[in-house]
C-alpha cells in the first residue's frame, strides 16, 4: 500500500504550505544520505522528498487530495473531458472514499477507463536536493571583523567548506552556501547549505542586537574629577572621556563603535562605569582616604 505524503511528513491534511516546508526540511535534515548513516535513512529520505514535491506545488496536492495514490494516472484536464463526457459535475460514488484516498467505486455516470484511456500513465521526475543548516561558532571578534574561514562538517562523510563570513554578522543570522546542501536525484538541482551563526560569550563585551557593551573600570579620583580614559573595542582601542561626578552604573554612549552593518547603519558601544578601589591600598593612600572620610560630608546613602 503507497505511503500517504501526509503521513510522510508527519502533517495533518489541512497544513499550511509553511508547515509542509518546516516538516520537509526538518526530516531531510534528519534523513539525509549525507549526514545519517542509516541503512534505511536513504529510502526514508526519498519517501519524504517525493511527499514534499508533491504536496508542495498547489496543483499537485489538489489532485493528490483528490484521487490518492493513484493520482499520477489522472491527465492535468481530468475535469474538463469528465464535463466534456457525462455532461455535469463529477462526484464520488455513494461507497468511493472522500479526502483523496483512492477512487474507491468509481465515479457517478462515468467510467474511468473509458473516459481516461490511454491517458494513465506514471509521473516521476526529479527531485531537487533537500536544503541543510549546520551551525557556525564564532567569537565576537570574529563576528566583527568577519573574513574567510575553512569549515569542516562531520557527517555520514566529512565535508569541508570556504565560508566568506559577512563583518558584523549576528547570532541566529544564517550565511547561504549555495548548491552545498543536499544531492537531488535525476540531475535535479542540489540543495542550500544554511550556516546558523552562532556568537560565544565573550568575558568582557555583552551584544545587545549590533550594539556592544562594555565595562569601563575607573578609579575613585577619576570618577569624581573626570578623566579621559582608554576602552579597548573589537575595532581597536579607542579614549573616552569619563564626566567628572561618574557614578557605577553610568553610560557613555560611543556612537558606531558598535558591530558593523554591511547594509546599514553600524551599533553604537555602551561602556559602563565601575568604580574601582584598591584591595590593598598602600600606607599613604589608606592615609589620604582617612583624611578624606574625615572632611567629607558625601553620604552615598542620602536621597
Amino acid at each position: 500500500m503507497a505511503t500517504d505524503f501526509y503521513d510522510a511528513l508527519g502533517v495533518a491534511r489541512t497544513a499550511s504550505a509553511d508547515e509542509i516546508q518546516r516538516a520537509y526540511r526538518k526530516l531531510a535534515r534528519e534523513y539525509h544520505p549525507d549526514v545519517n548513516a542509516d541503512p534505511g535513512a536513504e529510502e526514508r529520505f526519498k519517501e519524504i522528498s517525493e511527499a514534499y514535491q508533491v504536496l508542495s506545488d498547489p496543483d499537485q496536492r489538489k489532485k493528490y487530495d483528490r484521487f490518492g495514490a493513484d493520482f499520477r494516472r489522472v491527465p492535468d484536464d481530468f475535469d474538463e473531458r469528465a464535463h466534456a463526457g457525462g455532461g455535469g459535475r463529477v462526484r464520488y460514488a455513494q461507497g468511493g472514499r472522500q479526502g483523496g484516498q483512492g477512487f474507491g467505486g468509481g465515479f457517478e455516470g462515468i467510467d474511468i477507463e473509458d473516459l481516461l484511456g490511454g491517458f494513465f500513465r506514471g509521473r516521476g521526475g526529479p527531485v531537487a536536493g533537500a536544503d541543510q543548516e549546520a551551525e557556525l561558532e564564532l567569537t565576537v571578534d570574529e563576528a566583527y571583523r568577519g573574513g574567510r574561514r575553512h569549515l569542516t562538517l562531520a557527517g555520514a562523510a566529512e565535508r569541508g567548506y570556504d565560508v566568506t563570513i559577512p563583518p558584523g554578522v549576528l547570532d541566529g543570522q544564517r550565511i547561504r552556501l549555495a548548491g552545498q546542501g543536499g544531492t537531488g536525484s535525476g540531475n535535479a538541482a542540489p540543495g542550500d547549505l544554511y550556516l546558523v551563526v552562532r556568537v560565544k560569550p565573550h568575558p568582557r563585551y555583552r551584544l545587545s542586537g549590533r550594539d556592544i557593551h562594555v565595562d569601563l573600570p575607573v578609579s575613585p579620583w577619576e570618577a569624581v574629577l573626570g578623566a579621559t580614559v582608554p576602552v579597548t573595542t573589537p575595532g581597536g582601542e579607542v579614549k573616552v572621556r569619563v564626566t567628572p561626578g561618574s557614578s557605577t552604573g553610568r553610560r557613555l554612549r560611543l556612537r558606531g563603535e558598535g558591530m558593523p552593518n554591511p547594509k546599514g547603519k553600524p551599533g553604537d558601544l555602551y561602556a559602563e562605569v565601575r568604580v574601582m578601589v584598591p584591595k590593598k591600598p598602600r600606607k599613604r593612600e589608606r592615609e589620604l582616604f582617612e583624611e578624606l572620610a574625615a572632611v567629607s560630608d558625601f553620604d552615598p546613602r542620602s536621597s
